[in-house]
């Protein structure tokens, strides 16, 4: 489809259409440690490399092929449907700078994620969008968003955007790398009448345009305000890995709807909406509010690895997720109460967690 507009556009254009090219950095000036890869595809590779490319904290989008079960196949092949493949991106970037769920959100307003058999003007199986998952916490992350996303009410239709295991990725021709830079008009006349742009819009509004400076807000004190502001067994849980009791913390019974934050940073963590009662005698939900304020690691406390569940501004910690959850996510977030902080609802735009009201009904 992509060539039908080109190939027009060259009967209408007299003037030289290629610009020259942006040097593109290259990735491996960087050590490989400091730099963390996640796949996406969303349509004409084109254009979400370029989107990709706009967001802070990236350092270098390569065009290409992912998914299919043919070995280094070329655009043609891809082009005809049969290879298996989709047009996709790597993303490499910096995950000190942008976390993997602000990706997610990067992603989410550049495509239609109700269409799976491909996207805007572009149709086909190999212009579908999916999330390759690199590791577990990718797997986890992209469901949870999607989830999200969908419990949202953005969009009428249900999402159809595939999360899958990633296999392997072939880069595009060279001429395809940086198009957007190394051909602007022919690129715009592409994006304008793909339809993209005009769909976002509509779709998103104010919102298209996603930002994480929000979230400097949310710090760790110093370690002397720490132990003023915190009680005894508030300190011992979120800094040395304590246990509270069990049915003796505060919210094991909390049937109150607003939501939890932590107790040190009060970064968003977790919504009544999603807390159970799993008879555990500490506070249980099936997912976090905020999955980018979630971080996991392995311990080894009790001499088996157990998941351990820390907050990502504060680094407190606040528990552990086990498998045993209900559905849809059959994840359990085991959290200790002295982690938390509760918000009712009636009292979160005084408290400034506003946006929040949206995820309650009646709002307020």
């Amino acid at each position: 489809m992509k060539n039908k507009f080109l190939s027009l556009l060259a009967l209408l254009c007299i003037i030289n259409l290629s610009a020259c090219a942006e040097p593109q950095q290259n990735i491996y000036s960087l050590a490989a440690s400091e730099l963390s890869v996640a796949t996406f595809a969303g349509g004409c590779f084109w254009c979400v490399e370029s989107d990709f490319e706009k967001a802070t904290g990236v350092y270098q989008v390569i065009s290409g092929f992912s998914g299919g079960h043919i070995i280094d196949p070329n655009y043609k092949q891809v082009s005809a449907g049969k290879t298996g493949h989709v047009e996709a991106v790597q993303v490499y970037y910096d995950a000190k700078v942008i976390s993997y769920h602000d990706l997610l959100q990067v992603f989410w307003r550049q495509i239609d994620p109700t269409d799976n058999e491909g996207q805007f003007v572009d149709r086909g199986k190999h212009y579908r969008p999916v999330i390759f998952f690199h590791n577990n916490e990718q797997q986890q992350q992209a469901k949870l968003s999607r989830q999200e996303l969908q419990d949202s009410g953005r969009f009428d239709n249900p999402l159809l955007t595939e999360i899958t295991a990633f296999t392997t990725f072939y880069a595009a021709e060279d001429y395809h790398q940086d198009y957007y830079k190394k051909n602007p008009i022919r690129y715009k006349y592409y994006r304008y009448n793909s339809g993209r742009d005009q769909y976002l819009t509509k779709t998103w509004g104010e919102d298209l345009h996603f930002s994480t400076n929000t979230e400097e807000k949310y710090n760790k004190p110093s370690e002397q305000v720490l132990r003023k502001n915190l009680t005894t067994l508030q300190y011992q849980v979120t800094q040395h890995e304590a246990t509270e009791q069990a049915f003796k913390n505060t919210f094991w019974d909390e049937k109150r709807k607003g939501i939890y934050v932590d107790i040190v940073s009060g970064e968003p963590l977790f919504s009544s909406q999603d807390k159970f009662k799993s008879g555990t005698g500490w506070p249980s939900f099936t997912k976090p509010l905020e999955a980018r304020h979630i971080i996991e690691k392995t311990d080894y406390y009790l001499l088996y690895p157990r998941t351990e569940i820390r907050s990502k501004y504060a680094d407190s910690h606040l528990g552990h997720v086990f498998n045993d959850g209900p559905k849809p996510t059959g994840l359990r977030y085991c959290i200790n109460s002295a982690a938390l902080r509760f918000i009712a609802v009636e009292d979160l735009q005084a408290a400034g967690y506003e946006e929040y009201l949206k995820y309650f009904t009646p709002a307020f």
